[in-house]
């Protein structure tokens, strides 16, 4: 299984998706069409419920994304439920701005709907 690597850009997060466990997303999402933007990522978590590692380590670092992103977003998570959901050891590191009220609720908001352990981790501008 091949890894993703998709480097940021002013509408788009930098993403890293690694069969061994690691999955990252951070920065801005605000593409053009969401869908066809994290429809690869649904697509690998797909073919990574397999055969998933014994730990898969999920961090997320959006310091915005628009509406359409959040849906697929809620998607990429609802992948990694079903991982969880099967035994598999899932764990969600959701990082926002100490002052950013939106990105914590949004990660909130996440957490009141998948069921898989949510950390909540506030960074210094």
């Amino acid at each position: 299984m091949e890894p993703i690597t998709i480097a940021g850009t002013p509408k788009t997060p930098t993403v890293s998706f690694e069969p061994s466990g690691k999955v990252e997303i951070k920065g801005r999402s605000i593409p053009e069409n969401s869908i066809a933007f994290y429809k690869p990522l649904v697509d690998w978590l797909e073919e990574y419920m397999q055969n998933p590692a014994t730990k898969t380590e999920v961090n997320i670092q959006l310091e915005y994304f628009n509406t359409s992103s959040s849906k697929c977003i809620l998607d990429v998570f609802k992948k990694l439920e079903a991982i969880y959901k099967s035994g598999n050891d899932v764990a969600i590191s959701w990082y926002y701005e100490e002052d950013d009220e939106d990105m914590l609720e949004a990660g909130e908001d996440y957490q009141s709907i998948i069921k898989i352990p949510f950390k909540m981790i506030e960074i210094e501008e």
